[in-house]
């Protein structure tokens, strides 16, 4: 039986309103000192619970509204984040199309940068140099490659670091909403290399709001409400009950509108003054 290249059981992390999730090693002891004062009050957990395999060669879309814990996921996949129950295991490196133009220092040129971030992703000094004059042809600043990269555009800086990322060889490609930025030509290039490693037997894990794309490239769905895993099954059955979820949402929303609009006249009504009693002309008859 074939072996998962993903596998997440019971998995949670929890984080603590107000601060930024602990994941450096100093945090991790400050966290253990909070716990044993017992101060839980403040937690939350976007992801708790969380069970399931994806396969070498799985097309995977997470799909969910925003604040549900799609990108939190991704983080723990790549062991960005640190659960806190149960475990994500991963057989082989992540390509990660996530945040692109993370990792790059403004103080360097793109040339500089390209061969520290794919050094830093595990690629040789051999690969990158086979590889460079593609990374600067996909991201077509062979004009600004010797240009400090804290003078590139935000534009730039995402095709160069979607330029570097797709070059690498790791068999796990995590996309989260890469293709939403970008002018159309760019989000063309993007689709060709990412249908073209889909080809060679990647394994995808791609979050995106786009039905279009998830349609595009996934066969397989998994919709994350409010922390949990709601539905693991084909890309039409998960984002059915995405809009089912909407749906409800949209019902419960407009009923507690209606609540609160007829308790304040209700309550405004209670309030009125009471009409004043007028005298009644009385008299005797002629």
């Amino acid at each position: 039986m074939e072996e998962p290249i993903i596998q997440a059981r019971d998995l949670g992390i929890c984080f603590s309103k107000g601060k930024q999730k602990k994941g450096r090693i100093k945090d991790l002891f400050v966290r253990r000192a909070v716990n044993k004062q017992g101060a839980q009050a403040q937690d939350f957990w976007p992801l708790r619970h969380v069970n399931f395999d994806i396969f070498p060669g799985d097309a995977v879309g997470i799909i969910g509204r925003n604040g549900t814990g799609k990108s939190t996921l991704l983080r723990l996949i790549t062991g960005v984040l640190i659960p806190d129950e149960g475990y994500v295991r991963r057989e082989g490196r992540v390509a990660p199309l996530i945040a692109l133009s993370a990792g790059f220092s403004g103080e360097l040129t793109g040339r500089e940068n390209v061969n520290l971030v794919a050094a830093l992703h595990g690629m040789t000094t051999k690969e990158i140099k086979d590889k460079f004059d593609e990374i600067v042809d996909f991201s077509e600043l062979e004009d600004f490659i010797d240009t400090p990269v804290k003078y590139y555009s935000s534009g730039m800086k995402v095709r160069l670091g979607f330029g570097v990322i797709t070059q690498l060889p790791h068999p796990i490609l995590l996309v989260d909403e890469a293709l939403a930025v970008g002018d159309a030509a760019f989000k063309r290039k993007c689709q060709a290399v990412i249908r073209g490693l889909l080809d060679e037997g990647r394994t995808l894990v791609f979050v995106s709001h786009s039905e279009g794309d998830l349609k595009t490239y996934c066969k397989r769905g998994i919709f994350l409400d409010a922390g949990t895993l709601v539905t693991d099954g084909t890309v039409q059955e998960a984002l059915d009950s995405y809009k089912e979820a909407e749906k409800r949402d949209a019902k419960a929303k407009e009923e507690r509108k209606a609540q609160a609009a007829a308790k304040a006249a209700a309550a405004k009504a209670a309030a009125a003054p009471a009409p004043a009693l007028v005298p009644g002309a009385g008299g005797a008859g002629a």
